[in-house]
């Protein structure tokens, strides 16, 4: 029985240590996922605003971090539409198609309920106007040609959405299906 947990103590050691090894960091995500195991239903989408980043996970491995701007309000949450924020909390993908100006877009099933309420409970405190609409179509896409250079700079720029590079969101998108998971967080 002591033998057990000691391989099962090793094998989880390996596994969290993984994508901090010299020769995974090399690895495709393909590549990553064969060589662990992992299952590919299992992916999840988490993105920091602080650290402007979209981490792509499956589990407590990390298979590929992306750099991404927001909003041109970056920092609060969503409290309704126009504000220009990013909203906050657990979405899925709704949907996913190409784009004719931002490469793919990969639609947020914003608001939930989750949000709903919280929007409820701002026009109730006075912080949004009686007459304020929640909003939607919030996604994760790309740029347009001209504005590639606004990603590695770090300029927000969208009306709330998460963009990437036209290179990483025709990366991520081969790996998102609809359903994916997604936290949004500060």
């Amino acid at each position: 029985m002591v033998f057990r947990y000691f391989i099962l103590l090793l094998l989880y050691l390996s596994c969290s240590s993984w994508s901090s090894h010299p020769d995974a960091l090399e690895m495709t995500i393909d590549q990553r996922i064969n060589a662990m195991h992992l299952d590919r239903s299992k992916m999840e989408i988490y993105i920091s605003k602080i650290d402007h980043t979209l981490t792509l996970s499956i589990g407590s491995v990390i298979l590929k971090q992306y750099k991404c701007v927001f909003g041109l309000n970056p920092i609060d949450d969503k409290k309704c539409e126009g504000d220009k924020c990013t909203p906050e909390g657990t979405f899925h993908i709704g949907a996913k198609y190409p784009h004719p100006l931002w490469s793919k877009f990969m639609w947020v099933d914003y608001p939930t309920a989750e949000s709903r309420q919280k929007f409820e409970l701002n026009k109730k405190l006075g912080k949004i106007p009686p007459n304020a609409t929640i909003g939607g179509s919030i996604g994760i896409h790309g740029v347009a040609a001209h504005r590639s250079a606004l990603i590695p700079a770090g300029i927000n720029w969208t009306d709330g959405c998460i963009s990437l590079s036209n290179a990483d969101i025709n990366e991520l998108y081969k790996y998102i299906n609809v359903g994916t998971k997604i936290v949004i967080s500060k």
